[in-house]
Parts: structure tokens; C-alpha cells; sequence
């Protein structure tokens, strides 16, 4: 019984943040990481790319990626659509930061420089999680 209530007192707060809030516009994620002092994680891809799924099903959503996350200033956008209709401001961030390859993770500062990235999806959460909780 002792066992069961330590384990709610430490998993209550984290159940109590819920979902990350992911920001889907370029300029709100850059005033919302200068507001809140984070850096910006942004994800850039294509509807139609295998990797790009298993990272918004398996990765992002897991624990680990969910409590990563919540550091960071999550940022979303989408390049092309299934059909390889591109989508403007994907297509804008995908030419300004020379991307060839999906799916593209890059950490921002909050004036959006880019402080590094990573090509390819990871396998688990902790891999993401250590990565990006990597300085």
C-alpha cells in the first residue's frame, strides 16, 4: 500500500502536464521560446515518409519523448503532403535550413539559429529523449 501511494505522489505531477502542447507556426514557437526561456525543437516532415510516422506515433508520444519534450518548445511542419503537395511554410523552413532528406529534427535557439540536428528517426523514446537532452 505504502508502495502504491509513493508511486501516485511521484506519477500524479506528471499526469497533471498532460500532452505536450506542439506548436504549429514558425514565429508563435519563436515568441513562445523567448517567453519561456527554451530552446525550439522542430520537426520537419512529409506525410508520405515512413520514419516520419513512426516518430509521431511511437517516439513523440512515448514517455520518455513526452517528458523530453516538455523542456523544449515542440514545433511541427508539415513539408508535403501524402501526395507531395507541398505546403508553404514547410516548404519556406525546408529551403531555409537546406533540407534533402525527411524526417529533419533541428534544435533552435530562441532566435532561431540552428544548434544542431538530426536526420533519420530514432528507435525508442530514451534515444530521442537523450538526444535531445543533449547539450
Amino acid at each position: 500500500m505504502k508502495f502504491l501511494a509513493a508511486l501516485l505522489l511521484v506519477a500524479a505531477p506528471l499526469a497533471a502536464q498532460g500532452p505536450v502542447k506542439w506548436e504549429h507556426d514558425y514565429q508563435s514557437a519563436l515568441k513562445r521560446a523567448k517567453a519561456e526561456k527554451k530552446v525550439i525543437f522542430m520537426d520537419l516532415w512529409t506525410e508520405w515518409c515512413p520514419p516520419c510516422q513512426y516518430l509521431q506515433k511511437n517516439i513523440f508520444p512515448s514517455p520518455e519523448g513526452q517528458a523530453a519534450l516538455a523542456k523544449v518548445v515542440p514545433f511541427s511542419a508539415l513539408v508535403e503532403k501524402k501526395d507531395r503537395t507541398p505546403l508553404p511554410e514547410g516548404q519556406k523552413l525546408a529551403e531555409k535550413f537546406g533540407l534533402n532528406a525527411y524526417p529533419t529534427m533541428v534544435i533552435l535557439d530562441a532566435d532561431g539559429k540552428e544548434i544542431r540536428r538530426q536526420v533519420g528517426a530514432f528507435r525508442s523514446g530514451a534515444e530521442f529523449a537523450a538526444w535531445l537532452g543533449s547539450k
